[in-house]
């Protein structure tokens, strides 16, 4: 998988819902799938994801009834292709539900399976609500005290304020992992994320603890929400900002 020059000109975030007794037909999806997606024209980068709760990490958080992909495109216009793909067809006969976020890359630092996938955004100002993309490769020996330095920031990102979606992703069960979150606005992300005592003492020991082999940060303008935003744990304050069904 290579990198692209330049910054996509889109970046969508896909979750389905299944029902239980869909689960292994996921699975297979996903040792199928990935290989296809990224095979899809205009497609710069894909990840079909596991997900959580986002309240921990590693097996006892997975939900085995949603799954995600996240998809970087050459331009909206190949995005718009992606609904009749065999890839998506074969989600959507297994789904109950699903929802596609639309997404401008805003800003970005680290490594996804060694490339930058959502290039060197210019940054700037939004005016309606965010997403953050988090992932990381733990490192084995490290992932211990990783584990138990996550309860206290899941516990003060439950009641943060302006939060309207979490949840947990992961390439595997264990030490590949990350989490989506959406905000109100910008100004709310960056109030939890750097002022924000448990989250700031995280931040503070990652460089020293060491835990990651491969880290990225990335943060997006919601451009749209089409389908059912209930699929992303969506609260009911987060009915206005962004467009879509």
């Amino acid at each position: 998988m290579t990198e692209r020059g330049g910054v996509p000109g889109l970046v969508t975030l896909h979750v389905w819902r299944v029902p239980r007794r869909a689960v292994p037909r996921a699975l297979l999806r996903m040792a199928v799938d990935p290989r296809r997606l990224r095979a899809l024209p205009g497609v710069r980068f894909g990840k079909l994801l596991g997900t959580g709760t986002g309240t921990g990490f590693g097996p006892a958080d997975a939900d085995p009834t949603r799954w995600a992909a996240v998809t970087v495109w050459d331009d909206p216009a190949a995005a718009a292709g992606f609904d009749g793909s065999p890839v998506a067809r074969s989600w959507r006969r297994i789904a109950t539900a699903g929802v596609r976020v639309d997404l401008r890359p805003v800003t970005s630092r680290g490594e996804w399976s060694g490339v930058r996938p959502f290039g060197d955004p210019p940054g700037g100002a939004t005016g309606g609500p965010v997403l953050a993309l988090t992932r990381a490769r733990l490192r084995p020996a490290r992932a211990l005290t990783f584990w138990r330095a996550v309860p206290p920031v899941a516990r003060a990102l439950h009641g943060a304020p302006g939060l309207l979606a979490r949840f947990g992703i992961g390439e595997a069960p264990v030490g590949w992992q990350g989490t989506v979150s959406v905000w109100r606005s910008a100004t709310d992300l960056v109030e939890f994320a750097y002022r924000h005592p448990e989250h700031r003492a995280a931040i503070t020991r990652t460089p020293v603890e060491r835990w990651y082999a491969e880290e990225l940060f990335a943060r997006f303008e919601v451009c749209d929400v089409v389908g059912d935003r209930a699929v992303l744990g969506w609260t009911a304050t987060g009915s206005g900002g962004a467009g879509g069904g």
